[in-house]
């Protein structure tokens, strides 16, 4: 599978193997580079890459945008796959796909604040929500720029994984 990946100011390109075959290496910019990963009980990703071991925890993923630390530094990287790098290359706008005006839960936790009010109007990437999970208050953004449909959850709701927060009807 190949990806496009911004990450600290810098676009690469990444070719993965079949997740079905033992992954020993990927492409990384059209060279290969030799890497292992092993998840630890406690949530936290070991990456070895050639002779370099790297530590990833902090993992949220919301739709294309990824959030974690790498050996403790907090990184943001953004991720087109496949089939957004051909319909960019034809020239369709790549956007929201159909449902990610759905904001969901990324881990289990309670909503300390709800940011907006429904019927507000918020830009990609606006802060929406605080949630707390693991002593850590999470800021979650919207995934869609639009006006806010539906508020499904209250200050101080518990929510498990997934279950779904907010809803944005997206413009354009």
């Amino acid at each position: 599978m190949k990806y496009e990946a911004d990450l600290r100011g810098k676009t690469f390109t990444v070719d993965i193997p079949d997740p079905e075959d033992e992954i020993t290496g990927i492409l990384l910019n059209e060279e290969p580079v030799k890497v292992s990963m092993q998840q630890l009980p406690d949530g936290r990703l070991i990456l070895r890459n050639n002779f370099r071991t790297h530590i990833i925890e902090n993992i949220t993923v919301q739709y294309h945008e990824i959030e974690f630390t790498l050996d403790g530094t907090w990184t943001k990287a953004y991720l087109r796959d496949e089939q957004m790098l051909l319909l960019a290359s034809l020239g369709f706008k790549v956007g929201a796909k159909q449902g990610e005006g759905k904001l969901t839960a990324p881990m289990p936790g309670k909503i300390l604040n709800l940011l907006v009010k429904e019927g507000e109007e918020v830009e990609l990437g606006t802060p929406v929500v605080i949630l707390e999970a693991m002593k850590m208050e999470n800021e979650l953004k919207a995934p869609v720029a639009g006006k806010v449909a539906a508020i499904k959850v209250e200050t101080g709701q518990s929510v498990e994984k997934n279950n779904l927060i907010l809803e944005i009807e997206p413009v354009g």
